[in-house]
């Protein structure tokens, strides 16, 4: 590991400089990359126009390491960017994220015109690991081994002016067979419930009214502080700041779903009628040995209560098919639980080995032929369930929460798209008036589709929100500004809400 002082790079030698940063993985890796943004900008770099694919003075790779190839991916990827960097005097790569934290020093072996490596503790460092790395003119690789600073001390360059992710903890203490985030993240350290709530009341200061909590096991808050109903607490605390309009959360653990953060959730009237909860399988004998720490009859009764509690409940998971082991009895198992349970949505993997997992070494490794069978019947009941559920909403009256890039084809249609409170996705008939993201739409759902909703009809009602005065003024800013830094983090960066991301890592 390198050491040397930690001064800041000089603005003056920056102020010129591009950044660009390529995000993968899970929504910790986008929020993180919000605050390498915000670390950047605060040292004087611009970010790069849009499009500039490796044109930027620095190229920040934010990786993970869960995902299928991601190694093979990452590598393809600098050495796309080698023979640029080649012709381009001063230019630097830097990695960071999960994939860092694990290979270390493999990636300067592997991609010898990397400048900095960085993990997943100490993210605070980049502007200052790449201006040693300049000055040195030498590799610096630098990975703590735990937390130095909780992420939201940093700077940040949120990319949304209306929604916002606020992570109230990071790291995980379970050792789910098949994950290996808890050896990139480390234990679960959990934020002071104070400095959550200033964070969110400042958030809202500006103009933000939705905030998604963050977590990589978000509903075990308060097991690092000493309080097992701090989650709870903690949303209802959030139905008492005033302009917060949505709460939402992601991802929670089954273990940890407790009976009063239910009644939190159906009694705080800004949390959204919407949980995305992992099942990963529906088999006991899977279940342990994925070392899950419930079981069928636990996930269903939970399911059960909040629909009791919520009946608008839109609830989505995460599914693994074809785990070591599994017997077409264990597949017919999850079918069953996504018959009964009804997703809206299912976040559905095929089982692949990842390196240093335990499950990557277990005995009854299932043929690639068997796993792709299981997950095309797996896909084609949840698609007909989601299909079923979503035609539910049909004729219903929604507030919506106007989004920004979220209808691919509203340009074509002349139609906008937006967010009913169970996060559903709705695309809806351009109203005569203007209507900006952030800002809030009555309609009748017309049409229903297996992933999103129609509302044909002419738009019911408008409501400008501070949220979207905030959307007007940071565009209008952006306007101003001269080309280079006029434009936010790659398209995965806005905190989209559920079910257009996975649960943390996509394995949680």
């Amino acid at each position: 590991m390198t050491s040397s002082s930690d001064r800041s790079p000089a603005v003056d030698v920056l102020s010129t400089r591009t950044y660009e940063i390529r995000t993968y993985g899970c929504q910790m890796n986008v929020h993180d990359s919000e605050r390498l943004a915000g670390l950047l900008e605060d040292a004087g770099y611009v970010r790069a126009p849009e499009g500039s694919d490796g044109d930027a003075d620095v190229v920040v790779f934010n990786t993970c390491a869960v995902r299928e190839n991601a190694d093979n991916k990452l590598y393809g990827n600098l050495g796309h960017l080698a023979p640029r960097k080649a012709s381009r005097p001063g230019m630097q790569i830097a990695v960071g994220g999960c994939l860092a934290q694990k290979d270390r020093d493999t990636i300067v072996k592997r991609a010898p015109w990397v400048d900095v490596v960085f993990g997943t503790h100490n993210i605070g460092k980049l502007p200052v690991l790449l201006e040693r790395a300049r000055v040195q003119e030498e590799a610096q690789v630098e990975i703590a081994e735990s937390l130095e600073a909780f992420p939201s001390t940093l700077p940040t360059r949120r990319e949304s002016a209306y929604a916002a992710w606020v992570s109230i903890s990071v790291g995980c203490n379970n050792t789910c067979t098949f994950c290996i985030v808890p050896a990139l993240r480390g234990k679960e350290k959990d934020r002071r419930p104070g400095d959550i709530l200033a964070e969110i009341e400042a958030l809202v200061a500006e103009g933000v009214s939705e905030v998604t909590l963050l977590g990589q096991n978000v509903n075990a808050y308060g097991s690092d502080i000493g309080d097992r109903e701090a989650f709870s607490k903690l949303l209802r605390a959030c139905g008492k700041i005033d302009g917060l309009e949505r709460v939402r959360f992601t991802s929670p653990h089954p273990r940890d779903f407790t009976d009063d953060v239910i009644a939190a959730m159906a009694e705080t009237p800004n949390v959204m009628p919407q949980l995305h909860m992992p099942l990963q399988s529906g088999s006991d004998p899977v279940l342990k040995a994925m070392r899950r720490s419930y079981r069928q009859e636990r996930f269903l009764g939970i399911i059960e209560k909040v629909r009791a509690a919520i009946p608008h409940a839109a609830i989505s998971t995460d599914i693994i098919v074809g785990f070591p082991g599994e017997t077409e009895e264990d597949f017919q198992q999850t079918l069953h639980v996504v018959r009964e349970a009804r997703f809206a949505q299912a976040f559905t993997f095929q089982y692949s080995k990842r390196p240093d997992t335990p499950a990557a070494e277990m005995d009854g490794q299932i043929p690639k032929k068997v796993v792709q069978e299981r997950y095309e019947r797996l896909v084609a009941l949840q698609e007909e369930i989601s299909w079923e559920e979503n035609k539910k909403q049909v004729g219903r009256t929604l507030e919506l929460m106007v989004a920004e890039g979220e209808g691919r084809k509203d340009d074509t249609t002349h139609r906008l798209s937006g967010r009913a409170p169970d996060n559903r996705l709705v695309h809806f008939t351009k109203p005569d008036q203007e209507v900006r993201p952030g800002d809030v739409v009555t309609v009748e759902v017309t049409y229903a589709a297996p992933h999103h909703l129609l509302a044909e009809g002419p738009v019911l009602g408008v409501r400008r929100t501070r949220a979207g005065d905030a959307w007007e003024k940071r565009t209008a800013e952006k306007a101003s500004k001269p080309a280079g830094v006029l434009l936010g983090l790659p398209k995965v960066g806005v905190p989209e809400p559920l079910p257009a991301v996975t649960g943390g890592c996509a394995v949680d």
